[in-house]
């Protein structure tokens, strides 16, 4: 049978690559969660452009990550495109920088296209120029979106709320409508959205607007998770005049290999010796990390909310990285902290197996920063969060978790002090997810567990998720055979 090369364009950043190769297990009929080899996922050959990242540091994990899948057996493959150099002139705008640095590709994903005979593209949102090579060679083209519907929403509304406010979002104090959320407040929506005058925002207006050129765009969510959003784009509420491509929400897209190691055994084997569902987890990403401020804050209400908990506690980056780097307790946390709460609590410096945590029968609570990907290893096991958003679309997402699929307990956070958190807010908020007898508790409860219901139920042979993966494969498909039928 002769196969057809779809070709993926990941940003590199390792969660934006990360997520685009899980999808492409996916088509192949692979690492779908709950589910197993698809028949139909033999026609298909899945080649990963691989952007050389833009730092050594994350050049080395990207690579090491590669190599990994290369060697794993699902047929995934990957194509190395030239280095380009990366601008040097974004002045720390990082929208910017990504958009920019993927639009120096635009050649050699032409010149890859032709030597891999390609049959479908698929680009990670960050990569919108690239719609113009797929056109030039009669390719269907994809968008790959990584991260909530709320966004995709706000995003594909964009180039029109430009045109109807005047202010900048970070001076207004109204809200904002994005269709099949409630009204937004300003104050929630991402802080690319800021000035209007920024690179960054600019930059997200036109990926907006070339989003509706795609041939279809794929989202990492599941229908059930967020069914008003996903009809408001599909009905076309988001770019009145306009129908929206077709979507194909074929999430949770996610590897759910729980990551160990030696080092990180300690933390696990100290969940062993706790109460089912009774410790909460604190954990902020990659790229979070909390000065001495914060974190006394965050340890003053730890100790006063009287429950167990699990901190993975980072501390800043060193000089010239991005990454955190590993916490010195003695001087980020209150003298005697740790003695007084040894009994119920432990605090991990480093790197915490966040995928092994959140599937521990011990993890009641999850108290995140809200990237999507940790949003979704949670709902998957059906744990609750408190939402503590530090940069990025993370207010947005905060504000659907709770406002939209009720799986959260809200926290104040304030965003004008660098996200800083009082302690006593943090002490009420754990003690509303893990009392027994807190009715806000017990709904954000409630529904995380139907929401890890749904997720399951997605993946599994006739659910959502499948479904709409079927219906992109017949998409990519049927385009392949206009492309041969016209050329």
């Amino acid at each position: 049978m002769e196969s057809l090369n779809v070709l993926l364009l990941p940003e590199p950043g390792s969660g934006h690559l990360m997520s685009l190769i899980e999808a492409g297990k996916r088509l192949l009929g692979h690492g779908s969660a709950g589910g197993g080899d698809d028949h139909h996922g033999r026609e298909l050959t899945v080649t990963v452009l691989v952007v050389r990242p833009p730092t050594p540091e994350s050049a080395l994990e990207v690579d090491a990550h590669v190599r990994r899948v290369a060697a794993s057996g699902t047929g995934i493959r990957f194509h190395h495109l030239p280095a380009e150099d990366p601008p040097t002139d974004c002045g720390g705008n990082l929208q910017e920088f990504k958009s920019r640095y993927l639009e120096l590709y635009k050649p050699h994903v032409r010149a890859a296209a032709r030597e891999l005979g390609a049959s479908a593209l698929v680009i990670d949102f960050f990569a919108t120029p690239v719609l113009d090579v797929a056109r030039e060679l009669s390719l269907p083209a994809y968008v790959y979106f990584t991260s909530t519907a709320g966004l995709l929403a706000l995003m594909l509304r964009l180039p029109a709320l430009d045109k109807e406010f005047d202010a900048d979002f970070e001076a207004f104090e109204g809200t904002v409508d994005v269709p099949g959320l409630p009204p937004v407040p300003a104050g929630s929506t991402p802080g690319f959205m800021g000035r209007k005058n920024s690179p960054n925002f600019t930059w997200f207006v036109y990926h907006g607007r070339r989003f509706m050129d795609a041939d279809g765009i794929i989202a990492n969510t599941v229908a059930e998770l967020e069914p008003g959003l996903l009809a408001a784009i599909a009905e076309g509420r988001c770019v009145p005049g306009r129908p929206a491509p077709p979507l194909y929400p074929i999430g949770p897209v996610l590897d759910l290999d729980a990551k160990r190691d030696a080092s990180s055994e300690a933390c696990l084997r100290w969940l062993d010796a706790q109460p089912r569902a009774s410790v909460v987890f604190l954990c902020f990403g990659s790229l979070g990390w909390f000065d001495a401020a914060k974190a006394r804050e965050v340890a003053t209400g730890l100790e006063r909310s009287g429950h167990r908990f699990l901190w993975a506690l980072r501390g800043p980056p060193a000089a010239g990285s991005r990454h955190p780097s590993e916490a010195d307790l003695d001087k980020l946390l209150p003298e005697g902290f740790l003695e007084r709460t040894k009994e119920r609590g432990l605090v991990w410096p480093r790197w915490a197996p966040q995928k092994a945590v959140l599937a521990h029968p011990a993890v009641g609570g999850f108290v995140t920063h809200c990237g999507w990907n940790s949003t979704l290893e949670s709902l998957w096991h059906g744990v609750p969060l408190v939402p503590w958003p530090l940069y990025a679309e993370q207010h947005l997402n905060a504000f659907e978790l709770v406002s939209a699929m009720g799986v959260a307990v809200p926290l104040k956070v304030d965003r004008k002090r660098d996200n800083f958190v009082e302690a006593a807010e943090l002490e009420r908020a754990v003690r509303a997810l893990m009392d027994g007898d807190s009715e806000e508790g017990r709904r954000a409860r409630q529904k995380a567990v139907e929401m890890k219901d749904a997720c399951r139920k997605a993946v599994e042979e006739g659910g959502s998720s499948r479904v709409a993966l079927e219906r992109l494969r017949e998409a990519i498909r049927e385009g392949a055979r206009a492309a041969t039928t016209t050329a």
